[in-house]
């Protein structure tokens, strides 16, 4: 190439230039579309599988802390019990029909808290085995959020392999199995 506005390329040069200037067309632009899609849709359901374990993982805590509290509720319905039984006893041993009577009374109370208290460990053991019933559903729907993940990323794999060998058999496996991973991610998305 000169100064003087005259100007001399190879053929190599001329096929830069040409497809500088067009619209990439071939194997390598669909490859390039198909990559760019895949790695579009791969980065939202990566960001979706985070956001279940995440909240897997929150409502694994939830039910871990109705469980200590279903726990707590227990041990105080056993220090009643307790409590009852020593009432029961000293009823037995009392002189008196007025102490048995002032017994009595206790016992009485002591069953009707026990009621209470029972009812409310086991509405808290039941909220319990809730939070673990969604943290179990979260859990199966991040598995597939990744199942979808995975596939697309070995989709993308294909298609730099593809890519480099300009064989249009691969372009059609990468797109395959970039079917696969939307059809994962449909599955995650209606929860199946």
């Amino acid at each position: 190439m000169s100064g003087h506005g005259f100007h001399v390329h190879g053929p190599h040069d001329h096929e830069l230039e040409h497809a500088a200037q067009h619209e990439p067309k071939g194997l390598a632009g669909q490859l390039a579309v198909i990559t760019a899609i895949l790695a579009t849709v791969g980065a939202m359901f990566s960001y979706m599988g985070g956001a279940t374990q995440a909240n897997a993982g929150l409502y694994k805590n939830d039910a871990a802390i109705k469980k200590t509290e279903a726990a707590n509720k227990w041990a105080y319905f056993q220090a009643k019990s307790g409590k009852q039984n020593l009432t029961e006893i000293a009823m037995d041993l009392a002189p008196t029909e007025e102490q048995k009577a002032r017994y009595r009374s206790k016992i009485e109370r002591y069953e009707s808290e026990k009621n209470q208290i029972k009812a409310e460990a086991e509405k808290l053991e039941a909220e319990s085995a809730e939070w673990d019933h969604k943290s179990a559903e979260q859990l199966h729907q991040h598995h597939r959020w990744a199942q979808a993940t995975t596939a697309l990323s070995v989709s993308i794999a294909l298609a730099a392999i593809a890519l480099l060998t300009k064989k249009r058999w691969m372009e059609v496996a990468t797109i395959a199995m970039g079917l696969v991973g939307i059809a994962l991610g449909g599955v995650a998305w209606f929860h199946l």
